[in-house]
């Protein structure tokens, strides 16, 4: 049988998931700092209030909309504020979808979408399932990443459909600035091309970031077709109940009745879900509040733990949920990752992973039970003096 060539060339795991396999397989233990899973980091959650939203009556009619249930979609738009309207938001089962419905809106079979790297390398994967390639630009380094408007410029071509950035950035933790996101609103205008922001980490913000634009939001209406993303994964730390949405921007209105159309295809939203999202909307910022100081917590541990590493440091962490440990370059950091799964038990991501183009770096998860983080940064230490 032969298969489509959108999938990858092949299965074979790498060496760091071979590892890790084989570690679970023996149930041996090992802490892992790449936990990201909300839903089994040791949270509060308020269970009656999530699962007494399931019970809505609503759920038992069948009454499908390709936009999404009109109220989840003004609770969407009630959440964000700024004035936006429920027509403005389309519903998807996740942001994973919500690409997927606008690479098939934006682009034919071998476009191309652009993506500024570091960043989180599902995007390639989503691009290449719907017949597109996904151009990564690297972004320059002056002790923190900046967009590199010029490279970002000469990798459109004729073939390219849109633009994709996320802010805060998955796992540099960078919001774009101000002046980033006006340079982005100029080129997209000159190029004719539309903006792909996702927002899903915007309401964890940490560290303070000079002139960081928070929420695109919170500038102008764009003149560019823009399409922010985000969803219940983050937004309410409950990734299972499958949930995301489109905040049409500017000309992107234009783009609804066939994004509409595309929806209608799918009518991927649970009515179970839909009908509980406000409720859970409703309890998302005192989630946030909890995650935020967790996170917090965890970045207080690790900074106690680095000053007795003179080597080591990490990069600031502005938004979101992941930390940037900055290594000596003095091992590949792959190999390095190997090493210390193999010979201490920590898993931790190399940077590499994430398409940082520089050697140094070891991306965590700042989302561990605060006992298991210490532990486990506690041992990561170990394994890099």
């Amino acid at each position: 049988m032969r298969l489509s060539n959108r999938l990858p060339d092949s299965f074979d795991p790498n060496p760091l998931a071979l590892l890790l396999d084989q570690l679970k397989r023996d149930s041996a233990p090992f802490f892992d700092l790449t936990l990201s899973n909300p839903t089994v980091c040791g949270f509060g959650y308020p269970e009656d209030e999530i699962l007494g939203a399931l019970g809505d009556r609503g759920a038992l009619r069948y009454d499908p909309d390709p936009k999404g249930l009109a109220k989840a979609r003004a609770a969407v738009a009630e959440m964000h504020g700024h004035g936006l309207r429920a027509e403005q938001i389309q519903l998807t089962s996740s942001t994973s979808e919500a690409y997927s419905l606008l690479f098939k809106l934006l682009a034919n079979p071998l476009d191309c979408v652009i993506a500024p790297s570091p960043s989180y390398p599902l995007f390639e994967w989503l691009a290449r399932l719907e017949g597109l390639e996904c151009v990564k630009v690297p972004a320059t380094w002056h002790e923190g990443w900046c967009l590199d408007f010029d490279a970002i410029e000469a990798a459109c071509g004729p073939r390219t459909k849109a633009i994709l950035v996320v802010s805060p950035n998955n796992p540099t933790g960078q919001f774009l600035t101000k002046a980033e996101w006006s340079g982005l609103l100029e080129l997209a205008a000159k190029k004719g091309l539309p903006l792909i922001v996702d927002e899903v980490f915007a309401p964890y913000r940490i560290e303070r970031q000079a002139e960081a634009l928070e929420t695109i939001l919170d500038s102008p209406e764009p003149e560019a077709p823009v399409f922010l993303l985000s969803g219940l994964s983050k937004v309410a730390l409950l990734p299972q109940m499958k949930l995301g949405w489109i905040v049409m921007l500017g000309p992107a209105m234009d783009a609804s009745e066939p994004l509409a159309f595309i929806a209608d295809q799918y009518l991927s939203v649970s009515a179970s879900t839909a009908c509980a999202a406000p409720r859970w909307l409703a309890l998302a910022p005192g989630l946030q509040k909890v995650a935020i100081e967790r996170v917090k917590g965890n970045i207080a541990t690790l900074d106690a733990l680095l000053k007795g590493h003179a080597h080591l440091g990490r990069c600031p962490v502005h938004g979101g949920w992941s930390a940037l440990l900055r290594l000596p370059d003095i091992e590949d950091d792959e190999a390095r990752a190997l090493r210390l799964l193999s010979d201490h038990r920590v898993l931790a991501y190399p940077g590499r992973f994430f398409d940082i183009q520089k050697n140094g770096f070891l991306a965590i998860s700042l989302l561990p039970e605060p006992g298991a983080f210490k532990a486990a940064a506690g041992e990561l230490m170990d394994g890099l003096s």
